[in-house]
């Protein structure tokens, strides 16, 4: 692998049971409000998500909460999500690498693109492209 200029690790979400108790309770620990992303009707991804405040340039890895059928609250609570060119392309590398695609490349409108897949210890990670 080539030189990198971005951080490998470009996103973040914490998986949530009740979507209204755990928005309540970051912006009133951090003191900040929470905005909703709308997914596209067209998407296949049954899921909620809330997006912690972000700039484009401020330091530090921008994230969200998350609600989506399949991934409670809990034992794999934080998703990681890793940049990628084309998430597809590495999501296809996953089940070979021994771990396990869970949703394949998906739209999530202005934001791009993501896969979920599992690694082969069972966490969930996020792969995550513009195109």
């Amino acid at each position: 692998m080539g030189p990198n200029k971005e951080n490998i690790v470009g996103w973040f979400e914490i998986a949530v049971d009740d979507m209204k108790r755990a928005k309540n309770f970051y912006e009133t620990v951090f003191e900040l409000k929470l905005e909703k992303l709308n997914v596209p009707s067209d998407s296949q991804a049954d899921l909620q998500m809330m997006i912690f405040p972000m700039s484009d340039d401020a330091t530090g890895s921008p994230g969200a909460l998350l609600k989506m059928d399949g991934c409670p609250a809990g034992n794999n609570s934080v998703v990681v999500y890793f940049s990628c060119q084309d998430c597809a392309v590495e999501a296809a590398r996953v089940e070979k690498a021994g771990g396990k695609v869970f949703k394949s490349k998906l739209s999530i409108g202005q934001y791009g693109f993501v896969a979920y897949v599992f690694d082969t210890e069972g966490n969930m990670i996020g792969l995550h492209s513009r195109s």
